[in-house]
């Protein structure tokens, strides 16, 4: 499955591509250590982009690059989801969250910026407003601190290969 059209520039690198092949940049930019899972499909990490009212929300990324949702094979949309379902109920036992979205964008139309395909999973809280606000960059510093509580509960609770719950 592929698309024939491609929105990403001439010269683009993908930021991505970078998280998933542990490639880091001296700057805001996602940091291996924000990285709370990762398997032989995807990886999720927290988004160094954050709402104000839902911080150390998470990005779940195909290791493989794919565009947007019309390059996405079957297995790959499989694990993405797999990733999801457990960061969300990750976010219900750390984050003490009220509920959980998802959102994911296609094209310039459909509000993509990052030309790999990517899915947000949000922590939701009663009155969080999170389509009223926009988001930012965030510190650095203070993401560790949501990854570790994910990873920590990840670990302890995902069922691993050979290891039954």
């Amino acid at each position: 499955m592929t698309t024939t059209i491609t929105h990403k520039p001439a010269g683009y690198e993908c930021p991505f591509c970078r998280v998933v092949s542990g490639i880091e940049r001296p700057n805001q930019g996602t940091k291996q250590r924000d990285i709370i899972y990762q398997n032989e499909y995807v990886t999720a990490f927290i988004a160094s982009k954050w709402w104000p009212n839902n911080k150390g929300h998470v990005l779940v990324v195909p290791n493989q690059h794919f565009e947007n949702i019309f390059d996405l094979p079957a297995e790959y949309a499989a694990e993405i989801h797999r990733a999801a379902q457990l960061v969300a109920l990750g976010f219900k036992n750390t984050y003490g969250c009220d509920g959980v979205s998802t959102r994911q964008h296609n094209e310039p139309a459909g509000n993509q910026d990052v030309w790999h395909y990517h899915l947000h999973v949000y922590p939701r809280y009663e009155n969080d407003q999170l389509y009223l606000t926009k988001g930012s960059q965030s510190d650095q510093e203070e993401r560790p601190f949501y990854a570790a509580k994910l990873r920590s509960w990840i670990q302890e609770n995902a069922l691993i290969p050979g290891r039954s719950k």
